[in-house]
């Protein structure tokens, strides 16, 4: 909700905002834990890991990682070598997967720090097992097999060599055969049943090992799609993950910012850049300290005789009006009381009265893209779980 204080935005249960934040993300980990919970329930006797890549979709990777922790979370998945380095630290204890695969010639880095590599491809298998035979340790890697997605995944041809080589497997300890769904968020999809079909075809000529098949809305597709290991991601972070139903899931995200400038507009004059939006009638214009630089989307701007995005001073809804830019973006303010709408008051840009998924169905986009633009300096707030 907007805040009432003049000079410092009030203490919330994660922490005391500064006087200088221009903007503040507030993270309920709590609510993050109880979608965790969910989804683990949802799975039965799958083990239900946390997708956490791209800074934990720009939420905070290790913040993100211990609450997850906390809720009983031991099997993490991360994109890339770094993601993966920072979260060993943080949590010695579990169980780490790269979906980026085996970069060449890094292979110390990943069992330097108990990294387990998701091999795509013929090459990265023959140069893990080699690692292997050097160190004379037998490592664990998980094989992605592509079954339909058309992006990283060994392909068919390639999965039976694999299986006619048994001998590739004996080198190295084969923790997790994977693949991924590429239309999970349609449930009435042929595709999805296509590539569970064929999933279990190729991953049939392989060696015994675990497996994983679900993301987030594979894990709502039914205990077929579950396997041993379901790895959800936007999910966890209260996004939708299912096309045309309602989203059972909480959510975790509050985006709120400063109103730098409250003026008065007189008829005939525009507003931003561009100047896509004319005031037809006498309006108070607030400028909030938010913009694309911040993870704002400019496709959320408000052109005359068309919607923007909405936001909230309390319970009063304010319209952006004008172009996003890249510090700033401006909201009609005309009917919000004065004492509310003032320099220094806080506007709610997201929240449960507008979701991520709200703003990014308006921008033609998808949840994932809004969070993972959340800026570095949009002051952070954690709260509902102690740390």
């Amino acid at each position: 909700m907007a805040d009432t204080a003049q000079e410092r935005p009030a203490a919330t249960d994660g922490g005391t905002v500064p006087s200088d934040a221009r903007a503040v993300l507030r993270i309920d980990l709590a609510a993050l834990g109880a979608n965790w919970a969910r989804l683990d329930a949802a799975t039965g006797d799958a083990e239900c890991a946390g997708v956490i890549k791209a800074d934990a979709y720009g939420l905070g990777l290790e913040e993100i990682a211990h609450a997850l922790t906390c809720q009983g979370c031991r099997t993490f998945f991360v994109a890339t070598l770094d993601e993966g380095r920072r979260i060993r630290h943080v949590q010695p204890g579990a169980t780490i997967y790269v979906l980026d695969g085996l970069l060449p010639g890094a292979e110390d880095y990943y069992a330097g720090f108990d990294l387990r590599p998701v091999l795509s491809s013929l090459d990265e298998v023959a140069d893990w097992r080699s690692y292997c035979r050097r160190l004379g340790r037998r490592l664990p890697a998980a094989l992605h097999i592509d079954t339909g997605i058309n992006r990283l995944g060994i392909p068919d041809g390639d999965v039976r060599a694999l299986g006619a080589d048994r001998a590739a497997f004996n080198d190295f300890d084969l923790t997790l055969i994977m693949s991924h769904l590429a239309c999970a968020d349609d449930q009435a999809s042929p595709k999805n049943e296509a590539q569970r079909r064929k999933f279990d075809t190729l991953r049939a000529m392989l060696p015994k090992a675990k497996a994983s098949l679900a993301n987030s809305g594979g894990v709502f597709l039914g205990p077929k799609y579950h396997y041993d290991i379901v790895r959800p991601g936007i999910a966890l972070y209260g996004g939708r993950a299912l096309t045309g139903q309602p989203n059972p899931m909480q959510q975790v995200v509050q985006l709120t910012a400063r109103i730098l400038q409250v003026r008065e507009v007189p008829p005939g004059e525009t507003v931003g850049y561009g100047a896509i939006w004319r005031v037809d009638a006498p309006a108070r214009i607030a400028t909030v300290a938010c913009g694309y630089a911040d993870g704002f989307l400019r496709a959320l701007s408000g052109p005359t005789g068309q919607p923007g995005a909405v936001g909230y001073i309390r319970e009063h809804p304010v319209p952006v009006v004008g172009r996003v830019s890249m510090d700033l973006l401006t909201v009609d303010v005309t009917n919000v009381p004065p004492d509310l709408a003032r320099r220094g008051g806080w506007v709610e840009i997201i929240g449960d009265r507008v979701t991520v998924d709200d703003l990014t169905d308006m921008a033609g986009t998808i949840g994932y893209e809004l969070l993972t633009r959340l800026g570095r300096r949009v002051h952070r707030v954690y709260a509902g779980v102690e740390r």
